[in-house]
This record gives C-alpha cells, structure tokens and sequence, in this order.
C-alpha cells in the first residue's frame, strides 16, 4: 500500500511541523526572533560559526594563514548552535540571511560584516595575499571552482545529504535524483583531479579549503551516515588522493576541530580564543576538569 500522491494546493502555508529533524529551526521568514547580543574577542577577526561544512572552510583558511605567518590573522571563533540561537539580533546584523559563518573585520578603522562562506574566503585571502592567484588564468581556475563549490554544494547537502539522512519518511525519487547528480560531481572532481595536485593546478588554494569539507568528508565517509558505502565513493581513486592530501595538513586537522560539538571530545574545540586552546581547552580536557571539581 502507498501514500495517495501528493497534489499542491494553489497557494503554500506553512506547516511548523512538517519538517522533520529541523522543523523547529527552519521557517519561511527571515529577521530575528529574538535579542541577544554577540560576544567579541580581542583579536582583528571574529567568527561566529560552527562546524558544519561551510563553517569548517573558513576556521581552515584562519589557521592556514596563521601557519603561513600571517600572524594579523588571529581570530576568536565563538559558537553559534543551529538550533534558534542563528536568529538572535546580533548575528541576524553580522548576516541577515541567518546563516553560519559570519565574520566581522575588526582589523581597520571600522568594523564591517563579510558573510557567506565563499566572500570570507575571497576576502581573507585577498587581504592576506595567500591562496589566491594575483591575475590572469590561474585566479580565474580558482575563482571558478571555488563558485562551482558553492552552486553544487546544495545539491549534496539540501538535496542527497536531506533526503538520505534527514527526511523524516525516505522517498525513493529524491533520493535517486540527488544521488544521481552528487555522484556527477564527485565524477567530476575525479576527472579534475586525475592530472592535478590540487583542484585548481599545481597549488594549494580556497578551492582546496572550499571543497575539501564537503567533498572530502564525503570520500572520507565523515557526513550523512553510511552514504560513502552508498555512492561508492571509494571507486573515486583521484578524489580519495586529493582527500587523503588534505586532510593530513596540519592546519586543516585543527580547523576541522573549531566550533566542533560532536564525535571525539579531543577533537573538539568549541571556542577558540588562542592557539594555546587545541592543547588546553578540547572537549576531553574541559571534560575531565569537571569531573574533578
């Protein structure tokens, strides 16, 4: 027996709980919902963030500035939980889209807001000079595959990572549908990579940065469950490359952990105010300082 199809009404209304995992979060308005101010650190950067994948790209970037040199990168990474706490009044200034990461740039005269994962990246790395071609043919390449990840990311996330492990009922059709267009830009990639370092050429850029916590937790089974087994995403030899490439950086090892609040307690670091915080202030630490108070 099956479900009578679907037919839409003329015109949507919103149903608070048809939504599943993330009806209390999700609505058709945007604006705040409530005041609350945000906190603010010390240094010329402060991220509100957490770490999902696009809020991995830019803590990434933060620490392979700061293992470049560019000591004028330090940064505090304060939490910001997907659960109401993205529509307080604060962070609804910092991005008015209600999403994370959102950056303010404190390092000049006046403060400013840069928001969407892609902008902070442009913006840091044209700031800083690093991972960003100058001219011509290469910063095009990487311009181009750093927008390529963001106009397909969604249909990984919002659309296969969705149907497959979030929906509250499995529909065969979307799940067929996003598999089928995440294995073509996995296969993608794989082509990109079959003759190239890096995504964009021969070095490490925000391509890299931007494409690596989706694609790479992807290869590496890290996100959506069992979905790795499901698209098989061993079988993409150059892409697992790549992925294994990346993910030993010293730099992205702790990016990955900033704003981080589950898996290994080690392995997260849900605020970082100094460098000093990956040896003191992980999860396990903070953890077993409480135990024994």
């Amino acid at each position: 027996m099956t479900d009578a199809p679907y037919t839409p009404p003329k015109v949507w209304t919103w149903d608070k709980e048809n939504g599943g995992k993330f009806a209390s979060t999700n609505r058709p308005i945007a604006g705040p919902t409530h005041e609350k101010e945000l906190p603010t650190g010390k240094h010329p950067f402060q991220l509100y963030s957490l770490a999902t994948p696009n809020g991995q790209k830019v803590t990434i970037m933060f620490e392979e500035l700061l293992a470049a040199g560019h000591t004028g990168a330090e940064y505090d990474a304060w939490l910001i939980r997907i659960d109401g706490n993205q529509f307080g009044s604060g962070f609804v200034d910092v991005n008015p889209n209600s999403k994370i990461p959102a950056l303010i740039d404190r390092s000049g005269d006046k403060p400013f807001r840069v928001f969407e994962s892609g902008a902070i990246l442009v913006h840091l790395a044209e700031k800083f000079g690093a991972f960003l071609p100058k001219g011509g043919e290469a910063r095009a390449e990487t311009l181009s595959w750093l927008f390529w990840q963001m106009g397909s990311a969604p249909f990984l996330g919002g659309g296969f990572g969705h149907f497959y492990a979030y929906a509250p009922t499995k529909i065969e059709y979307a799940i067929d549908r996003y598999a089928m267009e995440t294995k073509r830009q996995l296969d993608v990639l794989d082509r990109q990579l079959a003759n190239k370092e890096f995504i964009a050429g021969k070095d490490y850029s925000i391509a890299d940065m931007a494409i690596f916590p989706w694609y790479g937790g992807l290869a590496e089974s890290a996100i959506y469950g069992d979905a790795g087994t499901f698209l098989d995403v061993q079988s993409y030899k150059n892409l697992q490359r790549w992925t294994r490439t990346i993910a030993t950086r010293p730099a992205v090892k702790r990016g990955r952990m900033v704003n981080r609040t589950s898996g290994d307690p080690a392995g997260q670091l849900r605020e970082r105010h100094d460098a000093s915080d990956f040896d003191t202030n992980t999860q396990d630490k903070i953890e077993a300082q409480s135990a024994k108070a």
